[in-house]
């Protein structure tokens, strides 16, 4: 697998590196900070993300303003601006309709784009994501006083030769991570925003609020969010899931901001995605799978990574009657007897791979 990056102009001139891998229908991810294209694609933590959303997906991300491969040299590093850049990036890419996901910051900078176009957003998909920032969450003097602080040491000491500082934002974005991992994220943090960007970047994911644009939204939406999250409290998932309707908010079992390819969290974040975003017909081999339902796709993923019934009417929220109703439906669409011959042809059409 290859990636092809390009270059496209923004809104006000400012020169954005966006890449696509992989073949299949489109998936875009939404920009966030702490990327560079270059870097992720030998990166102990992101290769196994880049590789997991092509593996199906003609997959679309960027480098947003003042990180990575984009201009760095830039004036505006407000919330509108990475809006117009996610625009400027999709339409130089030449997609017309695609599932949107939004990691972190990228969460609220994707519902805001599927609001401003809800015909080009077929699906959203937001991990870890928030609708207000920090400064939006309890502003109180306390607060406001730590998280000032807090830009302060990034300035002073985002760009030093010793990562010891580097290690503390590692840390909280995957206390789960091993060596090799903390070491390639601090590798990162230095490689994708000079000292002068970061600390603007963060003022500016502060004052995130998208709250009123969340309730607008109108596609299908799947939120994830970990339970432990350090970095973005899981009330703040919580919160999102509430504002957006119709939203299903699928808890994950780990502490890890970024989850990491060792944990089954990592895993049922791709399985939920999978289930979620549909394929077009005869994009998984053999079996007629193109005639399941949404839902019975759902079932039948989680029966191919060898979950029960118990299991699977927990995961997806229903009753054991209607996973038993929808295996019911599967097995005659699929024309099996039994739950090992639908276990064989489903992992042989893709399924059950994450």
């Amino acid at each position: 697998m290859n990636q092809q990056i390009r270059f496209c102009q923004s809104f006000d001139g400012t020169r954005l590196a966006h890449a696509t891998t992989g073949e299949g229908p489109p998936l875009v991810r939404a920009p966030h900070w702490l990327t560079h294209l270059e870097y992720e694609w030998q990166s102990p933590i992101w290769k196994p993300w880049i590789e997991s959303l092509s593996r199906a997906h003609r997959l679309l991300r960027m480098d947003e303003r003042g990180c990575g491969l984009s201009d760095r040299d830039v004036a505006d590093f407000s919330f509108e601006a990475w809006v117009r850049d996610l625009e400027a990036v999709v339409d130089s890419a030449g997609l017309e309709r695609f599932a949107l996901l939004g990691h972190s910051q990228g969460a609220a900078i994707a519902v805001e784009y599927a609001v401003r176009h809800p015909g080009r957003v077929t699906h959203l998909v937001i991990l870890g994501g928030y609708a207000r920032g920090s400064m939006r969450r309890d502003p109180t003097p306390e607060r406001m006083d730590e998280l000032q602080a807090l830009l302060k040491l990034v300035e002073v000491g985002w760009g030093r030769d010793d990562p010891s500082y580097r290690q503390i934002f590692s840390m909280g974005f995957m206390p789960g991570a091993t060596l090799e991992q903390l070491n390639s994220m601090s590798e990162l943090q230095r490689m994708s925003a000079t000292p002068e960007c970061a600390p603007r970047i963060m003022r500016g994911m502060f004052s995130i609020d998208v709250r009123e644009s969340a309730s607008r939204v109108k596609c299908p939406t799947l939120i994830l969010h970990a339970r432990g999250d350090r970095r973005v409290p899981f009330e703040e998932g919580r919160l999102l899931a509430g504002l957006v309707p119709g939203a299903r908010l699928v808890p994950l079992e780990t502490e890890n901001h970024i989850l990491l390819p060792q944990e089954p969290a990592f895993r049922q974040f791709f399985g939920e995605l999978e289930a979620f975003v549909p394929r077009p017909p005869g994009a998984r081999r053999g079996g007629n799978f193109s005639q399941l339902t949404a839902r019975e796709a759902e079932v039948l993923e989680r029966i191919a990574q060898g979950l029960d019934n118990a299991q699977i009417a927990a995961r997806l929220g229903i009753s054991e009657k209607t996973v038993r109703n929808n295996i019911t439906h599967i097995f005659d669409k699929l024309a099996v007897d039994n739950r090992s011959q639908a276990i064989v042809l489903a992992r042989n059409g893709g399924f059950g791979q994450a």
